[in-house]
């Protein structure tokens, strides 16, 4: 099967809300409809410009959509939100989110009930250092294919060439429900080279040393 990873960019931005809209939460996933928006935002940001929309407009189900819709909207657009595209024939048919590590407010698993307070990064100083991974979502037509691993060589690849050190990423130590291993297991980043680095809780820190490729 023929698959083609892209890098996400606003002349894709159609791309990316087809696969939300369409293919990504089929499976009755809590997330729906994420758009992949809160690791972007600081919860001052989430409570100003997230939740009090929702409020504003009415509340509700399709009203939170909506909010998140235009928030991940104007993200994308903006170069904001960042990440990766697969496609087969031409359909949008998986997702990972991935940017520098200072781009991002917190990391790991959580729920949008209980977000947690922003966190600094670990041990990683500038920009350029560290390319973080925080979420995979693959069509469920399509998973079990090797489509993530697919993306997860990409994004080394480009990282390596744009010249940070690591690529690191979040998998739980244990995941009881597989619609909540949104950011990825573990047994796919120790495949590609992963070794974990530290732990916080419940999530492994995993990291490529891409300096020695």
């Amino acid at each position: 099967m023929e698959i083609m990873i892209k890098p996400l960019t606003p002349e894709l931005i159609n791309d990316y809300f087809d696969f939300f809209d369409h293919r990504a939460f089929p499976d009755d996933s809590p997330f729906y409809p994420c758009y992949c928006n809160a690791y972007n935002m600081s919860l001052l940001q989430i409570k100003e410009q997230l939740f009090a929309r929702l409020q504003k407009y009415g509340g509700g189900a399709d009203v939170w959509k909506r909010v998140l819709r235009e928030s991940a909207w104007n993200m994308v657009n903006s170069g904001k939100i960042k990440g990766y595209l697969a496609y087969h024939d031409g359909i949008s048919i998986g997702w990972c989110n991935a940017n520098d590590r200072l781009n991002y407010y917190r990391v790991g698993e959580f729920n949008m009930d209980d977000i947690p307070e922003d966190k600094p990064p670990l041990d990683c100083p500038d920009k350029g250092d560290v390319k973080s991974i925080v979420c995979f979502e693959i069509s469920p037509d399509y998973r079990g294919m090797g489509i993530a691993g697919r993306i997860l060589e990409r994004i080394c690849e480009d990282a390596a060439e744009e010249g940070y050190a690591f690529v690191e990423a979040y998998p739980m130590d244990h995941v009881n429900d597989n619609s909540l291993a949104f950011t990825g297991p573990l047994r796919l980043y120790e495949k590609f080279g992963f070794r974990e680095y530290k732990r916080i809780g419940s999530t492994i820190v995993v990291r490529k040393d891409l300096r020695q490729l």
